[in-house]
């Protein structure tokens, strides 16, 4: 296994229902890869049977060097997998600073090191809050947030976890032009710290803005994955995705 993520011949049924089939892809250590696709295409499917919420009946995923088939949730992240969700979904009784706490702690302690002190962890957290911009809101409860604030909270949550690949599933859904700018400028400073990311999107100037290489979903079946700008002018991509 070459890259950082490894998936082969990969297939997901619900019932008769062929959600994915046979999808190879390869990511290497550092890269930006946008996942695109109408509705329906697989796209969340394929994120929950990387990291673990649901499993795939055929083909394999390996990560990191390490087997993932069978894995649970918990235990990929402690690989180094992390992913945000489409809809936030926070601690909603719990501070900003304890919502990045929780995962902190837990990576601590999953992954065998020595438990910091509680200045250590609270210094990380800080640290976790001014990079996405809310260390101002660090006592705030999720309540009190915009909601491209809470799309923050939720980058936050994932990096606490210290990933080596972050999935962003449609981080940006909703925002406005410029607050899309300012979660485009968070996923470039990420990835400029080394982690590699996926960005599930809609929004065709973010992906084409972030990607250097494009894959395309469609009907479970992966149609496209190179260039962006040579994806875009794919004629099977044009007809399923782009309604040209």
């Amino acid at each position: 296994m070459t890259g950082l993520l490894e998936i082969n011949s990969l297939g997901k049924r619900f019932g008769g229902f062929v959600a994915l089939e046979s999808i190879s892809l390869s990511v290497q250590p550092g890269e930006r890869v946008g996942l695109i696709g109408p509705n329906g295409s697989g796209k969340s499917t394929l994120v929950n049977c990387i990291c673990g919420t649901l499993h795939n009946e055929a083909g394999s995923v390996h990560f990191d060097g390490h087997l993932l088939d069978g894995a649970t949730a918990h235990q990929r992240t402690r690989r180094g997998l992390a992913r945000t969700f489409q809809l936030p979904r926070p601690f909603a009784s719990l501070s900003l600073i304890d919502n990045v706490r929780i995962p902190l702690l837990y990576t601590v302690a999953a992954r065998g090191g020595a438990l910091r002190a509680a200045h250590d962890i609270d210094e990380r957290c800080a640290d976790l809050l001014r990079e996405v911009g809310l260390d101002a809101k660090a006592r705030h409860l999720p309540r009190d947030l915009t909601q491209v604030e809470m799309r923050k909270l939720e980058l936050a949550r994932a990096m606490a976890a210290e990933p080596k690949l972050l999935m962003a599933d449609e981080s940006m859904a909703g925002l406005t032009h410029s607050e899309v700018e300012e979660i485009l400028t968070l996923l470039n400073r990420l990835n400029g710290q080394g982690v590699t990311i996926i960005l599930i999107e809609h929004i065709m100037r973010a992906v084409m803005s972030f990607s250097q290489r494009l894959v395309v979903l469609v009907s479970g079946r992966m149609i496209a994955d190179g260039e962006p700008n040579e994806v875009v002018r794919n004629p099977e991509v044009e007809r399923a995705y782009l309604g040209q």
